[in-house]
């Protein structure tokens, strides 16, 4: 996941073979303009990486496009606002995501706001999967050097939060 700035001043062409060369396979690039993708992903497609694109809950109208040119997964996101980590998200997900459905079977994942192991259970029952970025982050940022074991414990209440679903 990067911004579209970085992307852009690196080159399209160097940014997506050095993913190649480093094993990524698909990117997230969450101020890329929708009218503007075709742009990133005619390069991307060169080196075979996929662009995930976003929907938000104020998407209504787009959602078809959307989901016709999807690759990799489609991240829906759980609410408007910056990311970070929310005690509540009130957007109607199940609603978004049987409208995507309605155009590809492509997989969806939420994200945005999940922290706690019932949210990430709660939503995995709506989509195909849920995506942690903030709240990981966070511990980073509290542990420094010595985050692997707190991450890997904040992993596994997460994974139990799954399959309490």
């Amino acid at each position: 996941m990067t911004y579209l700035n970085p992307v852009f001043v690196y080159g399209y062409d160097r940014f997506f073979a050095k993913c190649v060369e480093i094993g990524i396979c698909g990117v997230i690039i969450p101020d890329l303009p929708f009218e503007e993708q075709e742009e990133a992903k005619s390069v991307a497609a060169k080196y075979e990486i996929e662009v995930v694109t976003l929907v938000a809950p104020t998407s209504e109208q787009r959602i078809i496009q959307i989901a016709e040119g999807a690759e990799g997964f489609i991240y829906l996101v759980s609410s408007m606002g910056v990311t970070g980590v929310r005690s509540e998200i009130t957007t109607d997900l199940s609603a978004i995501v049987s409208e995507i459905k309605k155009y590809t079977d492509i997989p969806i994942a939420i994200g945005f706001g999940i922290s706690m192991p019932e949210q990430a259970g709660h939503y995995a029952t709506l989509a195909d999967g849920v995506i942690v970025g903030s709240a990981i982050v966070r511990i980073i940022g509290g542990h420094g050097e010595g985050a692997k074991q707190a991450v890997y414990e904040y992993i596994q209440r997460m994974k139990q939060g799954l399959v309490e679903s």
